[in-house]
């Protein structure tokens, strides 16, 4: 399996983003790298696909993918494609608090500490659906891990579309992401531009 082994801040700073949509707490120090020059149309697309594919920790062949995906289903490819994204499991467990980074949260559902619908799921791109109820293992949520994880994120805010008690480290997908709800700073339209080329 490819793992990116990339520095976090130094590829933030590479790509223009704040290391908050990963879940890092921490900013860099140094002023963001400054390129020589213009950057073409099509660099300005590629780098719009690099941003999407590093948040979401997804690598090209499955971000691909998820782009011919999305170019079959009903309404805007890129609004499609970014809610795809945001569908991933490990991303949802992201977004509900269970995790403090979004590595973590990969590394949370791989370990199988995650069920779905009571069944328990280990696959980080599993899409989730509207009315899923996810929840930590009974036998996970008494780990250290766990403990501090709801300490942490006893405030967290969660997003419009998921319900959530942190407390029992339990969830429901109220509905799915609507492309509004969805705070990355990326722009979907620059990357189906650069895919239909």
């Amino acid at each position: 399996m490819a793992v990116s082994r990339d520095p976090i801040l130094k590829r933030c700073r590479s790509l223009g983003i704040s290391p908050s949509y990963l879940g890092y707490s921490y900013e860099s120090k140094r002023n963001p790298e400054k390129r020589r020059g213009k950057i073409s149309e099509y660099g300005m697309q590629q780098k719009e696909k690099q941003k999407a594919k590093f948040i979401y920790g997804v690598l090209e062949k499955q971000f691909r993918g998820y782009y011919d995906k999305a170019t079959r289903m009903p309404g805007q490819t890129g609004e499609n494609l970014i809610i795809l994204c945001e569908r991933r499991l490990d991303n949802v467990i992201f977004r509900l608090g269970f995790a403090r980074t979004r590595k973590q949260a990969r590394q949370v559902v791989n370990h199988g500490h995650v069920l779905v619908n009571g069944k328990k799921v280990d696959i980080p791109s599993y899409l989730i659906e509207a009315g899923d109820q996810i929840e930590i293992k009974e036998k996970s949520k008494s780990t250290a891990e766990f403990k501090d994880i709801k300490e942490a994120n006893a405030s967290f805010g969660v997003v419009n579309w998921l319900e959530s008690d942190i407390e029992n480290l339990k969830a429901k997908v109220v509905s799915l992401p609507t492309r509004e709800e969805i705070d990355i700073p990326v722009d979907e339209r620059a990357i189906v531009e650069f895919y239909s080329k």
